[in-house]
């Protein structure tokens, strides 16, 4: 369109918008084209900077990586910072990081310089990963360098909204292998690692002193001062990142870094005191010298990935246990126990935010974490008791969370041999294991309110193929009383205040319903936990489903936990149901939101001491039929997952996720499903 019909029609605009004192987006076509010519395209421009070895090369044969240029592609940090967290239409809030100690001192910092006084203070976050793409291809490698700011939501950034963005890629230098353990090739790897990080950043380092004028995503200016905060790495690379030897037995002492001691230490020592005595490698340089208010040893950040959920778990309490077992039992034993322990954790019922265990990635290790404890109890769960005592005798828990509780454990240690770990869970009669000796997390009931506001709802749309007679429901469920149920739980509703119990009216004197009923396949628990201090404002959503087909492999039937005496603290105000079906039905102008169950009782006044866990069997009537009933969903207190108790005896490897809750006679009450379900359940 050429440029004076751009204006007509920009002026017939303006002159539909004059009745309203409004005025269109564009004067005129120069205005317009002003504007599409400011605005950016893509995303921030790849750069790239080379870097090679400056030492002393030698004259004949030199090795092959001092002659070599690394290339080391980046992207302008503060120009990522403006373009991916600067955006139009958001909303300024601290919260979260900027509520840590650090952030606090370095605002105190920030705050005594009056060149800096008042300004936002904007910390860097990095973390990098080394990454192997290929093997077989030439054992290609990634060294990808990721970037954050502390002023973001941890929710938005889990949420992979582009809070965490790629802003590099650094070098791995190789060699062959007849230098690769050559002293100066390890020294100028390092270094080169610590330079690039050092070139990448400058951009960022004039505004940590000098405060710059940025426009934040709500519209207004303010003065930016930025600041390296964490660095999020395994273990290795903090090694590298802190200048010091990385150390294989890591129970020995060691030292407090700071920048300042190792600056003292310089003055005083050689390289190679330094070395043997203190383990700091005296010839290399951290980046964060070459930026203020930084010490690298203040800014290691754990990697959980690698150091928690792979290395504590996977790694260290996955594989003792595999040795343990090993160690005990004769090869052919031994495979069949981990075969065992396999099928177990494949059998157990599915949960919201329990997949599959199918190979050892991040996701699937944290799902495993969940289940493992119950899954391996009967085989060396009292031997991990033994062990964990053990720990604390040698110092390994001292001034942790964990010493009062192993501190109780060890005066509880002489009653673990009387455990009998043997006990078959389908048998009838069930044994308490359970121990009133209390020993704080591991085992005794938590009797505090649990602070957690839960609204449930049922899906908007009900399923059309599912019965709509109570009938009809009570064949498909097979229960032939479900009727006179829903007849007493009408009379509970109608007369909420009566003095006697529906068991003792007549069901005569119950109020009678036939009509139709809308069934359901999922109901939402939508609850508000303050405690999680990582949600949106505390909110939270849990889907609980009762579908008699879940993809296609066989019906899925959520546990609930129930409110049943709300004068009641902890666990004793709350019991265990399985939900059979969610149903709506509407009876004399009022509608009724309800829930066919099956209730499951407490074996105990208390957990389980072994385990931390709450254990529960099926409840029967004294007729020796299952306690079925019908409830309203407003009775629903939070979503619940069982775990079955196996016992020492192996399981039918045709039992599947779906077969958990009607295979198995007694159950764990897993308290490690989610963050909620531990504060409830513990």
């Amino acid at each position: 369109m050429s440029a004076p019909k751009i204006d007509v029609l920009l002026d017939l605009w303006a002159s539909t918008l004059y009745p309203y004192k409004a005025k269109p987006p564009f004067a005129d076509h120069h205005h317009m084209y002003k504007t599409i010519d400011a605005t950016a395209i893509g995303d921030v421009k790849w750069q790239s900077f080379s870097a090679s070895y400056t030492g002393k090369i030698p004259t004949v044969n030199p090795p092959p990586w001092m002659l070599e240029k690394y290339l080391v592609w980046f992207r302008d940090p503060r120009q990522v910072f403006h373009k991916e967290y600067l955006t139009e239409d958001q909303i300024r809030h601290y919260k979260d990081f900027m509520s840590g100690e650090w952030a606090w001192q370095q605002a105190d910092v920030i705050s005594e310089d009056e060149r800096t006084h008042g300004s936002t203070f904007v910390p860097i976050i990095l973390g990098s990963d080394k990454t192997t793409v290929s093997v077989a291809t030439g054992n290609n490698k990634y060294y990808p360098l990721y970037l954050s700011i502390g002023n973001v939501r941890n929710n938005v950034r889990r949420a992979h909204r582009d809070a965490l963005v790629l802003i590099g890629f650094l070098v791995i230098p190789k060699t062959t292998k007849e230098h690769a353990s050559d002293a100066a090739f390890h020294k100028f790897r390092r270094q080169l690692f610590h330079s690039s990080l050092s070139a990448i950043l400058q951009p960022l380092k004039p505004a940590m002193t000098t405060p710059k004028v940025v426009k934040f995503g709500d519209g207004h200016f303010r003065h930016v001062i930025y600041g390296l905060g964490p660095y999020i790495a395994d273990y290795k690379e903090q090694a590298l990142l802190a200048c010091i030897a990385s150390r294989n037995n890591l129970d020995e002492d060691a030292l407090d870094c700071t920048r300042a001691f190792n600056e003292a230490l310089f003055e005083e020592s050689t390289l190679t005191i330094l070395w043997e005595e203190y383990g700091i490698v005296g010839d290399l340089v951290p980046f964060t010298n070459d930026f203020p208010r930084t010490d690298i040893h203040q800014l290691i950040a754990p990697d959980i990935l690698h150091q928690l959920i792979k290395g504590c778990f996977k790694d260290h309490l996955v594989d003792w246990v595999t040795a343990y077992i090993r160690a005990n039992h004769s090869k052919r034993e031994a495979d069949h126990i981990l075969d065992d322990i396999d099928c177990r954790i494949a059998a157990v019922a599915p949960f919201t935010g329990l997949q599959c265990f199918k190979q050892w990635t991040g996701d699937d290790s944290k799902a495993l974490m969940k289940v493992y404890i119950a899954t391996i109890e009967g085989y060396w769960l009292d031997k991990l008791a033994v062990s964990c005592v053990n720990f604390m005798s040698q110092g390994m828990m001292n001034e942790t969370c964990l010493s009062a509780a192993i501190s109780s454990l060890a005066q509880a240690l002489p009653s673990l041999g009387d455990n009998n770990d043997g006990a078959d869970p389908t048998n009838n009669d069930i044994q308490c294991t359970a121990s009133m000796q209390a020993d704080n997390d591991m085992s005794v009931a938590d009797n505090s309110p649990t602070d957690l506001s839960v609204y449930v709802k049922l899906t908007r749309t009900a399923q059309r193929q599912h019965p709509h007679t109570i009938s009809i429901l009570a064949e498909e469920l097979c229960i032939p009383n479900l009727s006179d149920l829903l007849r007493c739980f009408l009379f509970d509703q109608i007369n909420p205040n009566h003095p006697s119990d529906h068991s003792e009216v007549p069901l005569v004197a119950c109020p009678h319903y036939d009509g139709c009923i809308s069934t359901f396949n999922l109901a939402s628990s939508r609850f508000y936990a303050p405690s999680d201090l990582s949600g949106i404002g505390g909110m939270h959503t849990k889907f609980i489903r009762s579908t008699p087909l879940w993809r296609n492999e066989g019906p899925r039937k959520d546990c609930v936990f129930v409110t049943t005496d709300p004068e009641a603290l902890g666990m004793c105000a709350l019991d265990i149901a399985r939900v059979l079906s969610f149903f709506l039905f509407t009876y004399q102008e009022g509608t009724y939101k309800c829930a066919v169950i099956r209730w499951f009782d407490k074996i105990s006044d208390s957990p389980d001491k072994d385990t931390g866990m709450w254990m529960v069997h099926p409840s029967y009537l004294p007729n020796h039929t299952p306690n079925f009933t019908i409830i309203h969903i407003d009775a629903i207190y939070h979503a619940a997952h069982l775990i079955p108790i196996y016992g020492a005896n192996a399981i039918s490897r045709d039992i599947k996720p779906h077969h958990s809750y009607d295979a198995f006679r007694a159950f764990y009450v897993n308290k490690y499903a989610d963050h909620h379900a531990f504060e409830i359940a513990s």
